[in-house]
């Protein structure tokens, strides 16, 4: 309501249209965010901003390669200060498109910038472990799992990696925390039933 009151006094407000699709966005009605947006990048056509986070809504409706040429416009922005949170999103991106190396190469990128973010480190480790690369993702997902940022997904894979590695030490001690901080989740389910595949 806020953001349609400030467009009713300032028709020409970008980023209240930009704030509208987000908002539309959160609700899942995604044509009225697409709306939002379009009507954003039709004041500001070059605010990285608005672009990141259109291109992030083509995502969602999996318009793979029209969010990725907004992605690359998002990054060569001069002075554009959110290079790692654009790669993240851009490497997800990939990685729903299931284009695999361009999601670890974008993630990599991401990872130089921001050694600290969870959802890269959880999806470089996956990437990694899915392509039988186990060292490359121990590295990411121990530091994953050590840093006080776990949770039963990231414990869970910590678990598959360390079972290809035949490191019976550190899956047990996973095991351990995955039983006594979600015990009633899916993956403490499936490591009780030892469905190390699904």
């Amino acid at each position: 309501d806020e953001t349609k009151q400030a467009l009713a006094t300032d028709p020409s407000y970008a980023d209240a249209y930009n704030m509208l699709g987000l908002i539309y966005m959160q609700l899942s009605e995604l044509n009225k965010a697409e709306e939002s947006f379009r009507r954003a990048l039709s004041i500001k056509p070059l605010d990285p901003n608005i672009m990141h986070n259109y291109a992030w809504l083509l995502c969602v409706q999996e318009k793979y390669s029209e969010a990725d040429r907004y992605f690359g416009s998002v990054l060569s922005s001069k002075g554009y200060s959110s290079a790692g949170k654009t790669l993240m999103a851009r490497g997800l991106c990939q990685l729903s498109a299931k284009d695999y190396s361009a999601a670890e190469k974008t993630l990599l990128q991401s990872y130089e910038i921001d050694t600290l973010n969870p959802i890269v480190s959880y999806n470089l480790a996956f990437l990694f472990f899915r392509r039988s690369d186990f060292s490359r993702a121990q590295f990411y997902i121990r530091r994953l799992n050590n840093s006080g940022m776990s949770n039963s997904e990231t414990l869970w894979l910590g678990l598959k990696v360390e079972r290809s590695l035949g490191d019976n030490i550190a899956m047990k001690q996973l095991a351990e925390q995955l039983r006594k901080r979600f015990p009633n989740s899916r993956e403490s389910a499936l490591y009780e039933s030892g469905k190390f595949d699904e």
